[in-house]
């Protein structure tokens, strides 16, 4: 329907463009000191009409084109790399990586409506051990230098603590945001501020990240939670800021096989 539309459209296009095109052809040249230009043909000027016009149609044309669709969120995924911060015992019989973009408002709502009561009934009765990924997106600004900020916290006992305030109040991180929320943690500035402001952490982030692309990720918070085993967790994949029934829901469900 819309090349359809858009041949109607040349057609008419067309045909008022050629009756323009003999007009100015006619019209005399006026208030000119020197000769003008020798006036091009009425085939001349049909002619770079219609190469305007296949342009057009060219570009119009690609642009109807249908595009190709993102590939299909996995429903299941494997994280054989369980190092680095956790929360919850080590042997708990269930594990749940999160990917997260401290700055991403779907994964503040997770904080605010979902995770307490997740560590409450999950994660502090040994049930569930939590880690968590970083995954931040090239959109949002604050969301690498968070990042770098709760590690670099993490280097003074308060990566949770850090991590967890900022996620809190995606919705106010700046630079200035950042160092208050160090500051309010009582951490070294001397030995933070340095530290937030360097690639100290990159190359762990970008691995993460790299994790995260390869089983899917494309969005934040993304969920992978399984069986705790030797090698790694193989589990359902999660997204969004889901309400907590449906963590627990699934939880249970692996608890109970």
């Amino acid at each position: 329907m819309i090349i359809k539309t858009f041949r109607t459209f040349i057609a008419a296009l067309a045909g008022a463009a050629l009756l323009t095109g003999v007009t100015s052809a006619q019209a005399p040249a006026q208030g000119q000191t020197m000769a003008p230009p020798p006036p091009q043909t009425i085939q001349q000027q049909n002619e770079e009409i219609i190469k305007e016009l296949r342009a057009i149609r060219q570009l119009l044309e690609r642009l109807t084109q249908p595009q190709p669709s993102a590939p299909p969120q996995p429903t299941t995924a494997k994280v054989a790399n369980l190092k680095g911060y956790a929360l919850g015992k080590a042997d708990a019989p269930l594990t749940m990586v999160e990917f997260t973009d401290l700055q991403c408002p779907f994964c503040r709502q997770f904080v605010l409506s979902t995770f307490d009561q997740l560590k409450k009934d999950w994660i502090d009765t040994g049930k569930l051990r939590y880690i968590s990924r970083d995954f931040p997106l090239d959109f949002h600004a604050q969301a690498m230098n968070a990042a770098r900020a709760a590690r670099c916290a993490g280097d003074q006992g308060k990566f949770w603590e850090m991590r967890l305030g900022l996620m809190r109040n995606a919705n106010l991180l700046t630079p200035a945001y950042i160092t208050k929320a160090a500051g309010d943690l009582k951490l070294d500035m001397a030995a933070f501020t340095p530290c937030a402001v360097s690639n100290k952490y990159d190359a762990e982030i970008q691995d993460e990240m790299a994790e995260g692309t390869r089983i899917g990720v494309s969005g934040t918070p993304t969920f992978v939670i399984g069986r705790s085993a030797p090698d790694g967790i193989n589990g359902p994949v999660l997204v969004g800021a889901l309400p907590y029934s449906m963590f627990d829901a699934k939880l249970k469900e692996l608890l109970g096989k």
